[in-house]
């Protein structure tokens, strides 16, 4: 079985399912990288991941290369195509070869509909890639959002053949009790918040909590970790409300130390909107044993969230302060969900995982066969419905 996966550049939330799949396939995997890494990334530290790794094809850097994706998009059993130019798949599309789209949502954006239908080249763009080959038998999403399969079963496209994707990171293995035990050991509840300091991840609401927080007498400490046009507002805030005894404003933090405050830390909170796609930071903190309360409306949340099993769900900013207060006051919730969303992240939704539910879903197609997985990375993606009263 030969497997190519294409996008704009490879990331650090891709490297471990491509290493799980190198190890499956050795130099029948392929990542085809079509544009060079932002500027603006690796100003934020990031790392030139197209150049690390044997197993990538750098389209963008000469004709043979090129030419090499191109053979590769198109004689390949299995082909990935995330966000970039369809370019080096459309003889592909139209001999109907098994193709695997790689999508968050159709608008993720509220206004994305409109932007888009008033928008000639956004819906001819929108048209190439969903609609044009809608009735291709071979043609499947990958899903990294749970309200993916909301968006594209609305306008009937990808039908019976949405599966459930996401990110992957490098799954860290803890002695589980004994990073409970050093939780626990916090002469303060700790509290971490990592994101980007924009509007849509919402950090103001993370100073609502801290004011309410203080002012009921709670004994607890929030670290905030991240870069973005709104930092110097929300650490004058901090000033301004005094709110410097409970709110530490870190700031950018390299992405391979992020990890150390989430194992010193009893909580995250995830508070984007439904414009983050994912949200890998989720993984993270799970990984790292944290009690995990984050805004159902985040692109991962459906899929990594069991309710009150491996963490806690919002919808309102009361029923945040609600799970916060909760998890605070009640050690044993706190411990039994954090070991939840450890197992889930080690056992359910690693990169490991992910390549072999993959692998053999792509068995199967290539057998004619079905193939269903209950729950995880490559499971059926359905409908999901956000809930109202989550406490």
């Amino acid at each position: 079985m030969k497997v190519t996966f294409i996008s704009n550049f490879l990331t650090h939330h891709q490297v471990p399912f491509c290493l799980e799949m190198q190890k499956k396939l050795g130099s029948n995997f392929k990542f085809v990288s079509t544009m060079k890494i932002f500027q603006w990334r690796l100003a934020m530290g990031f790392k030139d991941l197209d150049q690390e790794y044997d197993f990538v094809v750098r389209a963008y850097e000469n004709e043979e290369s090129y030419l090499e994706a191109k053979k590769l998009a198109l004689e390949s059993d299995i082909v990935i195509i995330g966000s970039t130019t369809d370019d080096l798949i459309q003889e592909r599309l139209k001999q109907d070869k098994i193709t695997f789209r790689y999508r968050a949502r159709i608008f993720i954006f509220p206004d994305g509909f409109f932007k888009t239908i008033f928008d000639k080249e956004k819906m001819q763009l929108f048209y190439n890639r969903h609609i044009r080959y809608r009735k291709n038998k071979n043609l499947y999403l990958l899903t990294c959002n749970g309200y993916g399969a909301n968006d594209f079963n609305f306008f009937g496209l990808y039908p019976n053949k949405i599966y459930k994707w996401g990110y992957f990171l490098e799954t860290t293995h803890y002695d589980i009790e004994q990073l409970l035990q050093k939780k626990e050991a916090n002469e303060k509840t700790e509290i971490v918040w990592v994101a980007r300091f924009i509007n849509w991840k919402h950090p103001e609401v993370v100073l609502k909590l801290a004011q309410n927080l203080k002012r009921q007498g709670y004994n607890f400490h929030i670290k905030m970790l991240g870069a973005g046009k709104l930092e110097s507002s929300i650490r004058e805030k901090v000033k301004k409300e005094n709110l410097e005894d409970v709110v530490e404003v870190v700031g950018q933090v390299p992405s391979d130390q992020v990890h150390y405050y989430m194992e010193d830390a009893n909580i995250f909170i995830g508070t984007s909107d439904s414009r983050e796609g994912w949200g890998v930071v989720v993984n993270e903190a799970m990984n790292a044993s944290c009690t995990v309360i984050a805004n159902q409306k985040m692109g991962s949340v459906p899929f990594l969230i069991k309710h009150k099993e491996n963490g806690l769900m919002y919808s309102s900013y009361q029923q945040l302060e609600n799970s916060v207060k909760l998890v605070i006051n009640n050690k044993d919730l706190r411990n039994m969900l954090s070991k939840n969303a450890y197992h889930t992240i080690t056992q359910d939704w690693s990169a490991e995982v992910a390549a072999n539910n993959l692998y053999a879903l792509f068995e199967h197609i290539l057998d004619g066969k079905d193939f269903n997985i209950i729950e995880g990375p490559a499971s059926k993606a359905s409908n999901y419905q956000r809930q109202k009263h989550l406490l």
